[in-house]
């Protein structure tokens, strides 16, 4: 199945059922008082957050959703039933747009659940038009409509770590050693057609498709994922040792980067020398300080060697537990400011 992360819907609330005109029964007299009741509430239409990255390709076929309509009142001045609210579920990470009125809905946490549309309130029943002066009254209301709108969805990954560069870097390799992914891997370019995500002691690692030159323009497959980039944490940017060029290699990558904004250049990045295994070990060590001058840091790799995987596993281990205590304290610090 394909992965989608972009579709657009139609939704609607429900509408309020309509009061009612009614009468007390009795016998003695031809018409009672008045026994409409109100109209029940339609349904209000939420959207709520599914940590399945793969749940978009529910709305592929069907794209139009409507809430339930309330229940017209009934007689005994009884209101009718409200509608049962509409859940609509999309991916952690989604941004969730109203076309109509450009309100922009978030849904960063699992579980979370917000309301977008709001349903139509139940119409009034005779009984609530009864006073001194009118003591059968003979009029109701109808019940108001819900709201209704066209939406954007669009998914941008949440991920601890993202792995970006040139194709045939050594990403899906990287992810498959680390995690229980089993993303694509092969020696031609664009292996990897979809962003792969795999969890790393319970840390979320995303393989983001190959990027080439042009990428900002819409060019290859890159830049339908760019935007899943401005929501990771920590980019691992990887270049290939088989490269010659890895310093034009990288700064091809960060020219993509800094051409499509969204502050991904300003993002903790670390540079990643792959396929080390695959050179002369002189000529890795000069081609990681070539890259440390343009770059800052830099770690070497090899997923072929369990020594040299290993002690990644074990940096890396380290790199999140310090990024998850830092996000900790930023919380801590920002509750104080509130209070």
């Amino acid at each position: 199945m394909a992965f989608v992360d972009e579709v657009r819907i139609f939704a609607r609330a429900g509408n309020g059922g309509d009061g009612v005109v009614r009468w007390n029964v009795d016998k003695s007299k031809p018409r009672g008082g008045p026994a409409g009741g109100d109209g029940g509430a339609g349904a209000d239409v939420y959207v709520e957050a599914v940590r399945d990255f793969a749940y978009l390709s529910n709305y592929r076929h069907t794209k139009s959703f409507a809430g339930e309509d309330g229940s017209d009142g009934t007689k005994k001045n009884m209101e009718g039933k409200n509608g049962e609210d509409l859940i609509l579920k999309f991916p952690i990470g989604s941004l969730v747009t109203n076309a109509e009125t450009d309100d922009v809905y978030e849904l960063l946490h699992e579980g979370e659940r917000i309301r977008i549309l709001k349903g139509g309130m139940g119409g009034f029943g005779n009984t609530r038009f009864k006073n001194s002066r009118n003591v059968s009254p003979t009029q109701s209301t109808p019940g108001r409509p819900g709201e209704r709108g066209n939406f954007h969805v669009e998914l941008k990954l949440v991920a601890d770590i993202g792995l970006i560069g040139l194709p045939n870097a050594g990403k899906s390799s990287l992810l498959n050693a680390l995690t229980n992914a089993k993303s694509a891997i092969g020696a031609y370019p664009f292996t990897t057609l979809e962003p792969h995500l795999g969890s790393f002691f319970g840390y979320v690692l995303a393989d983001i498709p190959g990027l080439i030159e042009g990428a900002a323009d819409g060019k290859g497959l890159g830049g339908k994922f760019l935007r899943h980039i401005s929501r990771t944490r920590v980019l691992f940017h990887l270049v290939s040792a088989e490269d010659e060029e890895v310093v034009e290699r990288y700064k091809t990558i960060r020219g993509e980067l800094s051409r499509h904004g969204d502050g991904l250049t300003e993002k903790r990045e670390i540079v990643v020398l792959s396929k080390i295994d695959l050179v002369d070990p002189e000529e890795h060590k000069k081609y990681a300080a070539e890259l440390r001058e343009v770059a800052g840091e830099v770690w070497e790799l090899s997923v072929e060697d369990p020594v040299v995987l290993k002690e990644f596993s074990k940096k890396l281990s380290i790199l999140l537990e310090e990024e998850r205590a830092t996000i900790i304290e930023n919380i801590e610090i920002e509750d104080v400011e509130e209070l």
